[in-house]
């Protein structure tokens, strides 16, 4: 058992790269499919654990832009998991208190993907627990490309002074504007990579890879993980306290 964190040892913005269900599925001769039905419980233990843990904010990246290029079944089937999800758990994701925000590309996917959406969105805005954060049809890149592009428009319509744009006028244009900055950002499966993830927003997380498959992560690994963070120390670029004395 790890002792309990105080609300100042949490981070305040956790987010979360859920890599392997494919290779979960593999190691146990079973259609990835499986795999992603498998993430889908290790989502719902990771997210009542970070409802009792305290945790003010969680991003999970459920599916990327890129994940488009996978086979059409495949897509289906992720497609069909994030319906069963939205239908199977937001009353209690309602009764936690969780407030739901997706942020992606919305246009792409199926009308009645976009309502689910919607209604999730409408049916939590007024929760003040945990805010949960789904990136799905996502990509930092593109995001960071929309803003970019946003700020221009404005710059050659006359509305904007190019000189006045800041990091943090530019950070009001990302799909993260509402949220503080990740300040741990957790990949499983052992890839040592961000993989097109909140690129511009973790610019000072800290980072922890682990070996674990998605669908093996749960309360235990996120209490680990956790505890990881209240270890380091975070100095954005300054000294630490003994190198300055």
């Amino acid at each position: 058992m790890l002792n309990a964190l105080s609300k100042a040892q949490l981070p305040r913005h956790v987010a979360i790269i859920m890599d392997g269900n494919g290779r979960w599925a593999r190691k146990r001769h079973l259609p990835r499919e499986a795999g992603h039905v498998a993430g889908v419980a290790a989502v719902r233990e990771v997210v009542r654990a970070a409802v009792d843990l305290g945790l003010e904010n969680l991003t999970l990246f459920a599916f990327s832009s890129e994940n488009w290029k996978r086979p059409k079944t495949e897509i289906g089937a992720l497609m069909a998991l994030f319906r069963a999800f939205f239908r199977s758990d937001m009353d209690e994701l309602v009764a936690k208190g969780a407030r739901v925000r997706i942020i992606g590309h919305r246009g792409r996917v199926a009308g009645d993907i976009q309502a689910m959406i919607e209604d999730a969105e409408t049916r939590t805005a007024g929760n003040k627990g945990l805010n949960l954060t789904f990136a799905f049809d996502y990509g930092g890149q593109e995001e960071i490309t929309n803003a970019a592009r946003e700020l221009a428009r404005a710059a050659a319509e006359g509305r904007l002074d190019p000189e006045t744009i800041t990091t943090e006028l530019f950070a009001a244009r990302l799909f993260t504007s509402a949220l503080p900055e990740p300040d741990l950002v957790i990949r499983t499966s052992g890839e040592h990579r961000l993989s097109n993830f909140l690129l511009w927003q973790s610019a000072y997380a800290e980072l922890l890879f682990v070996e674990t498959l998605w669908p093996d992560f749960g309360r235990e690994a996120l209490t680990q993980a956790l505890h990881s963070f209240a270890a380091r120390e975070r100095r954005f670029g300054a000294l630490n306290s003994d190198a300055v004395a």
